[in-house]
């Protein structure tokens, strides 16, 4: 249940964060207002790393920007490393 509940929440970030960087590579063409980085950030940390990286790579928007590629590296250490090595550790003490 934990983790169907989890695979859900992780692609609908992950859906989220790669339709962000469409509608601002859009919007970044169209001279328009632009959506804030902290909200990429945010996602990027929520766990929509994958999104934001393929947003990045599809819609060749931030490539340029050093803090996203650091954002996505980052997170994705923290998502698949540090998360599931805490886990490990808080079942085995138990």
């Amino acid at each position: 249940m934990v983790i169907n509940v989890l695979v859900i929440y992780l692609a609908a970030v992950n859906i989220a964060a790669y339709f962000l960087m469409k509608i601002d590579k859009k919007r970044a063409k169209n001279k328009e207002w632009r959506i804030e980085e902290i909200l990429f950030f945010s996602f990027c940390f929520m766990g929509g790393f994958i999104g934001i990286h393929l947003g990045m790579v599809h819609f060749r928007h931030k490539t340029k920007n050093w803090r996203f590629h650091a954002a996505v590296m980052l997170s994705a250490v923290l998502f698949i490393v540090i998360l599931p090595v805490v886990f490990l550790i808080r079942i085995n003490s138990h």
